[in-house]
């Protein structure tokens, strides 16, 4: 018995470092790393367990020193394999999304910003660990209005807390004016609000006014917020489909797959669960604010400073932010091992 589980370790050991070899093989981290000199790795790279790891913020450059190295500290090589990284680990669309809010600074620029202040470089990205010979480690993609927080075990990746904004929503002038960053969480929102009748609608608008600011704001843990909105099981068919076609959109930023994967375990083990609520007004280009709140999961969005044109919309999971759950797992594996 004792040499079977001795055999299973070692088996386990084996499919663990074949698993990691196999992911930081394929992946264009290592092409970005070997680019750097050793002073940008003194910036990017720090030990797994440094307290930068958990600390966040959707604020710009000059208002929030953030740990890792700028994109204006690469060189155009150097830059392409970060962005390689970068696809490396959300989807198609995900990409598309991060490159578009990363191009509203030069719109905010346009629009009379100031220039140090409105900087499309000034977006960091920090490696904790060495993706290259540890099992376990993490990165962060961080600027104004981004942030991407990959924890990575194995082939397994955590991509939470997920932030996007978008300021301005819709571009009001100049060579992009009518352009809309985020159009799809704001419109789907908008159809499922005016989907509901008016019973319906009671239960889900929890207040007139919307919430200025998602509640959450950058703490770096969060639990359930106060259970407001309607079921999903007080909706028809109709609307749930809406409802998921809602979450699926905020899930859009990972990997096909695995967001399709993580939609369908969400519909599986929390429907009963999930509330979506409402605050303020239910129109385009007024003051509004949702939530969609399952067990494990919260989605906030608000859309209602600079006159309803300024996005905020994050994505929290209570046992999964920073892979606290990948990390968990981790360390129960070493110590069986």
């Amino acid at each position: 018995m004792k040499k079977n589980r001795k055999l299973l370790g070692i088996v386990l050991m084996l499919v663990l470092v074949i698993t990691a070899f196999t992911y930081t093989a394929k992946s264009p981290v290592k092409a970005f790393l070997t680019s750097l000199d050793e002073e940008q790795l003194e910036k990017v790279q720090r030990p797994f367990e440094n307290g930068s790891r958990q600390l966040w913020h959707f604020l710009p450059g000059q208002m929030w020193p953030r740990a890792g190295i700028m994109l204006k500290d690469l060189n155009k090589t150097q830059k392409e394999l970060a962005f390689d990284m970068l696809r490396d680990h959300v989807s198609e669309s995900g990409f598309k999304k991060i490159m578009g809010i990363v191009n509203l600074e030069n719109i905010l620029r346009e629009l009379g910003g100031e220039k140090k202040f409105r900087d499309p470089e000034k977006y960091y990205i920090a490696i904790y660990g060495d993706p290259l010979e540890d099992k376990l480690w993490a990165w962060s993609f961080e600027g104004h209005h981004l942030s991407f927080n990959f924890t990575i075990s194995g082939k397994v990746v955590s991509m939470t807390p997920r932030f996007m904004g978008a300021n301005p929503a819709v571009v009001p002038s100049g060579k992009y004016e009518g352009m809309r960053t985020l159009a799809e969480e704001d419109d789907m929102g908008i159809e499922l609000i005016n989907s509901l009748d008016s019973s319906q609608r009671e239960i889900a608008i929890f207040s007139t006014e919307p919430y200025y600011e998602i509640v959450t704001s950058n703490a770096t843990e969060v639990g359930p917020l106060t259970k407001v909105g309607i079921k999903m099981s007080e909706l028809s068919k109709k609307q749930q489909k809406l409802l998921n076609d809602l979450i699926m959109e905020h899930l859009s930023a990972m990997p096909k797959d695995l967001a399709a994967k993580r939609l369908e375990k969400i519909k599986m083990e929390e429907s009963k669960e999930i509330r979506f609520g409402w605050a303020g007004a239910t129109t385009l280009g007024q003051g509004h604010y949702y939530r969609i709140q399952g067990k494990s999961f919260l989605i906030e969005f608000d859309n209602a400073i600079n006159g309803a044109n300024h996005i905020h919309t994050v994505w929290r999971d209570f046992d999964g932010d920073f892979g606290k759950d990948l990390i968990r797992e981790h360390y129960m594996q070493s110590s069986y091992m």
